[in-house]
């Protein structure tokens, strides 16, 4: 089965991103669809961790830029989630280049 190349540049990043405990966390807590029943916004996050708004902000912009979550203004706040494809995508790209596979 030929396998696209992985593209290790995006792949590092995509690491870095996620490889924070806090940004952990942050993963753990979103829901994975935007419905207004499970919103998370900036301030719920903060909260829920012990951090500032700036500081949650940061690390919600890290993990956008990485593609494993998005966001929308909706329920009249921006809220986040995890885009659960975007997010396999990295675990698989990772499984495949720990097997030798590009």
């Amino acid at each position: 089965m030929q396998q696209e190349a992985i593209d290790l540049d995006s792949l590092a990043k995509q690491l870095w991103a996620i490889g924070d405990p806090v940004r952990l966390q942050i993963l753990r807590m979103l829901p994975t669809e935007p419905s207004c029943e499970n919103a998370c916004n900036v301030s719920t996050i903060a909260e829920r961790i012990g951090l500032s708004q700036p500081a949650a902000s940061h690390h919600l912009r890290i993990l956008r830029q990485a593609g494993v979550i998005t966001n929308e203004k909706k329920c009249r706040d921006m809220i986040y989630w995890v885009q659960v494809d975007e997010a396999s995508a990295v675990t698989e790209a990772l499984k495949a280049l720990l097997h030798g596979s590009e």
